[in-house]
């Protein structure tokens, strides 16, 4: 008994530890944040402001377009969200649920698709945006994650096979076809991981730098990441404008996974276990 309860009191300080590690920055970030101009740079540092300031975040409104920037992110993560997880939706239960010749190669070769660096695509895709007169559009950051997704295709794929195959046949029967199947019945079972999917590719588009560095030109167009990264100069750093625009930017993706954090861990679980 002694001994189980020292066990579960080190496994608890160990997870509470490791809590104030990963929420630490966050504190960090905020405080900074909220503290006057000078206080950021004493030392030993406060760890509690003893002086509240936030004129910082009207300021970072005013200075740069913050606001524009939000607009364009919101669209390439929105649009791009709900692009990408019809479209893998749709790849996934053509894989899972319709046999057909060259199923395991073609899905086998979509998948080898995610061991390709971006580094190593980005110039042609540069190349070709140019072209099409795509150079300084969100088009490039939204129409190639919509179009191609593996890893969505297979998260989906995985939780896919394991619905009962018996309902699409019961739904066969009735004279259902495909499409009415996979919309109908697979989607509204398939929730949890769709869920899963949509916060993924929603953060990592919301995050993203490299793709908006290089197709954006103009400041009406840059997103969240480039209007941040403005703030840092050759010499210079503003750091109390640094972080209260990282913390602006850090909201909408807090609040979205604190409403989907039980369909996201469901989602992750049922994926795993399954097919």
């Amino acid at each position: 008994m002694t001994r189980s309860l020292a066990s579960r009191t080190v496994s608890h300080a160990a997870i509470i530890l490791f809590c104030v590690i990963a929420v630490f920055p966050f504190y960090w970030m905020l405080t900074t944040a909220m503290k006057p101009r000078e206080d950021i740079f004493l030392f030993p540092p406060l760890l509690f402001p003893q002086h509240f300031d936030f004129g910082s975040f009207p300021l970072v409104f005013e200075l740069m377009p913050m606001a524009k920037a939000y607009w364009n992110s919101v669209q390439v993560a929105v649009l791009t969200t709900v692009g990408t997880v019809f479209t893998s939706a749709l790849a996934a239960y053509a894989f899972a649920k319709i046999p057909f010749k060259g199923s395991g190669f073609v899905f086998g070769a979509f998948l080898s698709t995610l061991m390709i660096p971006f580094t190593i695509i980005m110039i042609p895709l540069y190349l070709v945006f140019s072209k099409m007169h795509w150079i300084d559009t969100l088009n490039p950051l939204i129409v190639p994650t919509v179009l191609i997704n593996a890893y969505g295709v297979f998260l989906l794929k995985q939780f896919m096979m394991g619905v009962p195959s018996a309902y699409v046949e019961s739904a066969k029967i009735d004279g259902a076809h495909h499409f009415s199947i996979f919309w109908r019945i697979m989607m509204p079972l398939c929730k949890p991981a769709l869920i899963t999917l949509g916060l993924f590719t929603f953060i990592g588009k919301w995050n993203e730098f490299v793709g908006p560095l290089i197709f954006l030109n103009s400041e009406d167009h840059f997103t969240i990441p480039l209007i941040i990264a403005s703030f840092q100069g050759v010499y210079t750093i503003e750091w109390g404008l640094l972080m209260s625009a990282a913390t602006v930017a850090v909201i909408p993706i807090m609040v979205l996974y604190l409403l989907t954090q039980k369909y996201y861990i469901e989602g992750i679980t049922l994926s795993g276990v399954k097919g």
